[in-house]
């Protein structure tokens, strides 16, 4: 917008300025006065369509500012200084005022300098010839040294607008920052709260466990019953597992990176040793750069999810779990049959009910609480069990 107003204020002025020196050049006698002052107008007006072209067609590197700009400008200066010492052509001096405002405030200091110095001269050049008094002397180039101080000015002025657009910029990256180190000092709190507690509960919870397996045994003689060393057992697992999630919380809440394919392949490969059920694991696409943290962490607990839907509902059918890495963003996807192959055709209410089933686990809240999770990480959770083929789609921004 600053920039339309400029070429607005600039094209008027120059309107008039050719309208003013020749209606004053009309009444000169010699015809070739009035044909060299047409010439350096029309010169002028050139070298003006040619930087407004330059300035209006985009970002502009070193050559426009360092050479073609300043060119075109000091031939405006030459031109126009050397036809204002010119009886009846005195405005055209605006000319060469317009250029010397330019070269002060954007181009290199040293060629605005040296259109300023063409500038001058042209005009002591120009009355030298013309036998112009003192007033062209002395007053143009007080005039011309007015107008390179007001182009140093405007680039003073622009230079302490960006300044100030990058302190504003620093101030919001350091407020981001501090956020940023508040989030991870309340994890980093939040995490040895866990540790503390939790985990230390756990740990405590499984010794106890091998405790009572001990004093059950010499109860009994050594003769334990299976069920009750079933249910042990399955406690020990339990609160193993347990303590596990809890240390993998901990590392993502203290910034640590979960390496996902890891997890992810540690994950299938206890389904398929706990539940004797196929389930095989692939990653397609290049992981680096990888996802943070939390990301692969919920990426970690929807698959987890998934396969606990899959080992409760439909057991012993195989399982595949595929990790995507895309441009953009990154598929988790888990899948698995409804009824067992050559089962023959399952009927469509009873098919209903088996989605609706396995679409929750715990009431709904697990994989209600990952789509929300999801949500917040910019992503999206899909399901679809309408193929036969339980098919479970997170999806995650990179």
């Amino acid at each position: 917008m600053l920039r339309i107003v400029s070429w607005t204020i600039r094209g008027v002025a120059f309107a008039l300025i050719g309208l003013d020196t020749f209606v004053r050049a009309t009444g000169l006698p010699a015809a070739a006065g009035r044909t060299a002052i047409a010439a350096a107008y029309l010169l002028c007006g050139c070298c003006l369509a040619v930087w407004v072209f330059l300035d209006f067609r985009g970002p502009t590197g070193p050559f426009v500012h360092g050479r073609a700009l300043p060119s075109l400008l000091g031939t405006v200066a030459a031109t126009a200084g050397a036809a204002c010492a010119q009886p009846g052509a005195g405005t055209m001096v605006g000319l060469t005022a317009i250029a010397v405002i330019a070269a002060g405030s954007d181009v290199p200091l040293p060629a605005g300098w040296t259109v300023f110095a063409l500038g001058v001269l042209a005009v002591q050049v120009g009355a030298l010839v013309s036998g112009a008094g003192r007033g062209v002397f002395l007053g143009y180039p007080l005039l011309l040294l007015v107008a390179l101080l007001a182009g140093h000015n405007r680039r003073a002025h622009r230079i302490r607008a960006e300044q100030a657009d990058l302190l504003l910029d620093r101030a919001e990256e350091l407020r981001a920052e501090q956020r940023r180190t508040a989030v991870l000092d309340e994890r980093t709190r939040i995490a040895r709260e866990i540790h503390d507690v939790l985990a230390h509960s756990l740990g405590a919870l499984g010794i106890q466990i091998q405790l009572a397996r001990v004093l059950a045994a010499q109860e009994s003689g050594g003769a334990t019953d299976p069920r009750l060393a079933e249910a042990l057992d399955r406690a020990q697992r339990m609160a193993s597992d347990g303590l596990v999630e809890t240390r993998r919380a901990v590392h993502a809440l203290r910034g640590g990176d979960v390496l996902l394919p890891d997890g992810l392949a540690a994950a299938v490969a206890e389904h398929r040793s706990r539940h004797g059920a196929p389930a095989r694991f692939e990653v397609r696409g290049p992981a680096s750069p990888g996802l943070g943290p939390e990301q692969n962490l919920h990426l970690l607990r929807t698959a987890q999810e998934a396969l606990v839907n899959a080992a409760k509902h439909a057991p012993g059918q195989p399982v595949a779990v595929t990790l995507d890495y895309r441009e953009h963003h990154v598929l988790l996807t888990v899948s698995n049959p409804l009824r067992p192959p050559g089962s023959g055709p399952q009927d469509p209410g009873r098919a209903v009910a088996t989605v609706a089933t396995v679409a929750t686990v715990d009431g709904g809240y697990g994989l209600t609480g990952i789509q929300e999770r999801l949500a917040l990480l910019g992503g999206s959770l899909r399901t679809d069990g309408s193929d036969g083929t339980w098919t479970l789609v997170a999806d995650v921004p990179r």
